[in-house]
């Protein structure tokens, strides 16, 4: 099976972000990561690519999942048949905002741990 072409504007630390790395390493897929935080430019690339400011966002094979989770990341490349159901545990939570405390450190930009 051809692995697809995958780049992830992600966040530094988000949830969400967490969850598509995750899943990214769940199927050994290599993918592009652009951190939106350490790099507006890819944040500009995100939001022309994407049509919206919400992340994180993920192109798979040229197809844009815009706001997406890594449960809904796998759920879609299922669905495509890009991988083959992996029952292997995440690591983390696929699906998992960060939590108001999360978002007070980052806010104040602490270092926040990954739950």
């Amino acid at each position: 099976m051809e692995k697809p072409q995958v780049t992830a504007y992600v966040k530094t630390m988000c949830g969400w972000s967490n969850g598509v790395r995750a899943v990214m390493a769940k199927y050994d897929l290599p993918y592009t990561e652009k951190d939106i935080i350490k790099n507006p430019a890819f944040r500009f690339e995100m939001e022309q690519r994407s049509g919206q400011q919400l992340s994180p966002c993920v192109e798979i094979n040229g197809v844009m999942l815009a706001d997406i989770s890594g449960e809904e990341v796998e759920r879609y490349m299922l669905e495509k048949n890009l991988v083959q159901l992996n029952h292997a545990d995440a690591g983390v939570p696929l699906n998992a905002p960060c939590s108001d405390a999360q978002h007070a450190a980052m806010a104040r930009g602490e270092a926040v741990p990954v739950r």
